[in-house]
Order: C-alpha cells, then sequence, then structure tokens
C-alpha cells in the first residue's frame, strides 16, 4: 500500500475536467464584442490554405495572458485543456514554436501597423458606453529588461526595452503604445506619441488634458498643447534656467505645504511661443548622512498651464501614480509583461502589443461583464477568485454543458447574461 501523509486516494478520472473555467467567461465577453471576427478581417492572414486565421494565434495568447501565462511555453497548458477549448471553440490552435513564428513574421512586415487598428476597435467599443467626450493622457515609458543580445542597454544599466504607454486616466484604458529600445531617448518622440494617442481615439473623443514626467518638458509638447486647448502638467527638468527662475522667488512667495514648502513663478523656454507657470516644491533633505554638517534642499518643479492653485496642480499631477504608474505595474506584472519571449524587438513589439490587448480587454471585462463589487480588483484577485474555477465539461446529443460549484453558478449565469446583452447591444 502507498504510504502517504494525508489519509486520501488518488484516483484518475474519465470526466473532462477543467480549471480555468473561469476563463470561458472571458472567452464569452471577447466573442461579444465581435473580436474575433475583426482580427480575421484587420490582421494579416494566412499564407496558404492551410495556414492558421489570425484569431487563431491570438485568442489562445489572450487567455494565456489572463490566466497568468508568461512565456510561449505556457500555451501547452492550454493545447492540453480540452474541456475549456471545447467550451470555447477552440478547435485549431497552434504551437509555442508557431505562434513565436507568427510574432516574428507580423512584427518584421506591415502586421504591427495593420495590428494599430485592433486597438482602435477595443478603444472604440469601450469608450462607445461613456457619456464623457473629454479624457487625461497619461505618458510614462517604463523599462523591461530582457536578457537577448539584441537588447540595448538602457540609461538603468541593464539590457532591456524602453516602450512608452499612454493611459487614460479616467478609465484607465491603455490609448496608445511605442516599443521602443532600451537605449532610445525618453524625450525622443513624446510630441509625436501624443498625437498618434490622440489619433487612436474614436469620433467625438478627445485629449483634454496631458501630465507627464520630465522626459516630456519640451517646447513643441507646451506648444501643441497651448494650440489644441489643452491643459497640461509636466515635470520639469532642473537646468539651469529653471534654477535661475527659483532663485527669483521671492521669500515671502513661500508657503509651507506637506513636508516642505511651495511656491510658483512664471517661466518660459526659448521655442514656446507662450509663458508657462513654474510650480516648485521646495523640501529639506539632511545631509549628515552624508557627512554634511548643514541641511540641504531638494526642489522639484512642475510646468503647467492650468488656471488653479498651485497645490491643486500639484495635487493633480501626483494622480498619475495612481492613473499610469500603477496602471503600468498591472500590465507588466499583471499580465506578463516584465519579460519578452523573442529576440527580435520587433516579433517583442507584438507581443507587447498583445499584452495591451490583455490588459485593455481586463479593463473592459470588469467594467461591461463583472459585479460592481469586482471592478477595483487586480487581475491576480480574479485570477484566484474567477479564472481558476474549476468546472465539468459534459457533452450531450448535440449540446455542451459547464458544471460549476453552486457557490459560482450565479456569478457564472450573470456575466453571460451580461455577455450576451453586450452582442445583443452591437448587432
Amino acid at each position: 500500500m502507498t504510504q502517504t501523509v494525508l489519509p486520501f486516494k488518488l484516483e484518475i478520472t474519465r470526466d473532462t475536467i477543467t480549471p480555468h473555467a473561469g476563463l470561458t467567461l472571458v472567452g464569452e465577453f471577447i466573442h461579444a464584442l465581435g473580436l474575433p471576427e475583426k482580427l480575421d478581417e484587420l490582421l494579416p492572414g494566412p499564407g496558404s490554405g492551410a495556414g492558421y486565421a489570425p484569431r487563431e494565434f491570438v485568442l489562445p495568447l489572450l487567455l494565456m495572458l489572463h490566466g497568468g501565462g508568461r512565456t510561449l511555453e505556457d500555451l501547452r497548458q492550454l493545447r492540453e485543456d480540452h474541456g475549456l477549448r471545447e467550451l470555447l471553440g477552440l478547435k485549431e490552435m497552434p504551437s509555442a514554436d508557431a505562434t513565436g513564428d507568427w510574432l516574428r513574421r507580423l512584427g518584421g512586415g506591415a502586421g504591427l501597423a495593420q495590428s494599430a487598428a485592433v486597438s482602435r476597435y477595443l478603444l472604440a467599443r469601450g469608450l462607445a458606453a461613456e457619456e464623457r467626450a473629454e479624457y487625461t493622457l497619461d505618458l510614462d515609458a517604463t523599462q523591461i529588461v530582457a536578457e537577448k543580445e539584441t537588447a540595448a542597454w538602457t540609461y538603468k544599466g541593464e539590457r532591456g526595452y524602453m516602450p512608452l504607454v499612454g493611459h487614460l486616466a479616467e478609465n484607465g484604458l491603455v490609448v496608445g503604445e511605442e516599443f521602443r529600445a532600451g537605449n532610445a531617448s525618453p524625450g525622443a518622440g513624446n510630441l509625436e506619441f501624443i498625437k498618434y494617442c490622440e489619433a487612436q481615439l474614436p469620433a467625438g473623443k478627445r485629449i483634454k488634458d496631458v501630465r507627464a514626467d520630465s522626459a516630456a518638458y519640451q517646447a513643441a509638447v507646451f506648444n501643441y498643447c497651448e494650440e489644441t486647448g489643452k491643459s497640461f502638467a509636466i515635470g520639469a527638468d532642473l537646468d539651469s534656467a529653471v534654477r535661475a527662475a527659483i532663485v527669483t522667488i521671492p521669500q515671502a512667495d513661500w508657503r509651507p505645504y506637506q513636508d516642505g514648502y511651495l511656491a510658483e513663478t512664471v517661466h518660459s523656454m526659448e521655442k514656446t511661443k507662450r509663458a508657462f507657470r513654474l510650480v516648485v516644491l521646495r523640501r529639506p533633505v539632511q545631509g549628515q548622512l552624508f557627512g554634511e554638517t548643514e541641511a540641504r534642499e531638494r526642489y522639484t518643479a512642475i510646468a503647467s498651464n492650468r488656471e488653479e492653485d498651485a497645490a491643486a496642480t500639484v495635487a493633480w499631477y501626483n494622480q498619475r501614480g495612481e492613473a499610469s504608474e500603477n496602471r503600468l505595474k498591472e500590465l507588466k506584472l499583471g499580465f506578463g509583461m516584465e519579460r519578452m519571449p523573442c529576440g527580435e524587438q520587433a516579433a517583442n513589439a507584438m507581443f507587447f502589443r498583445l499584452g495591451v490587448w490583455a490588459y485593455n480587454l481586463f479593463v473592459l471585462f470588469k467594467r461591461g461583464a463583472l459585479p460592481a463589487e469586482w471592478r477595483r480588483q487586480q487581475v491576480r484577485t480574479v485570477r484566484w477568485r474567477l479564472y481558476q474555477t474549476a468546472g465539468k465539461v459534459v457533452e450531450h446529443a448535440r449540446s455542451c454543458a459547464l458544471r460549476v460549484q453552486r457557490r459560482m453558478y450565479r456569478l457564472f449565469a450573470e456575466v453571460r447574461a451580461r455577455c450576451w446583452e453586450l452582442q445583443a447591444g452591437l448587432a
């Protein structure tokens, strides 16, 4: 008799069991959005009649990223989950190697540019139900470490990539991304990226406000915001001109703010068409740790054209921490974008875009299908509580049923009903 620690028997079942029954809800939501048909319409098709359609590559990748997969090899888990595949109609599913070849083919050709239309489709579906017409764009670059020979060194001293990502602060959707080499300058192409993000929005929606760190401290960005009626709050470079402007602020203008002092002045750059506010925070820094005998002061400056109290501008600018930086963590850590699967940058750019689609689908899934109490949950919580629900797949004569625990039945039924209503509304 086999010796065991706990007194239960281990047996083999002939039942079809899926450990990821909750992913069927994501799959149904994807179908309710009409995404599979759009993938086949908007992405390059197979080179021959025997090849896989675009949806047959993309849908397994999206499900894998939602389920917590991190590498292309994790697609094998889906391939072996016959119950999930039966429920979602994934009859044909490419291997991990074939998927890698597809990423390289699309990334290296016109596929990456064509895939932007899929991003626009998802945004249009997500924003259609919102009465809001004006949004805040948060720009941020983020480092992805990659031990690839083709990856360049970043300014942080590691090999990798430095994609630029634009979020809509009000709902968390990624409106644009640009996958960049690690040695790309953080300040390069910021104006062009803002324009790209605007172009991704559907008709009737616009970018009204822009927030970014000092990489976007550029006259061209300020001029464009002024010309197009946008407010902005952008971290300022503490260059010699900014430091000289700070020195001119009268001592009487500094007022206590949090753990330091706050003041503002008017500033301009050589190529700016209008002067802008320079909101300055002054905080003490204890120098004893560095062998200094006197305390020093640290300055933080924000360039802005907003017409409000300086403290309100600082508070609005600091919301980037929630609206952008935390959402970047969700994209990278929650959806596996902290590592790239391929040696070629173009293929990784396509994989990163798929990660953005998975992230945006999760935002839309929470808002459009899950009950209200789920809408502030991170993906790791939804995986634990929903996606990793076990289910039994039962096939009848011409039908298929998914059996779940009684405590999960109502939630599954509610989500499926909302998916049906969504599909009916788009018809």
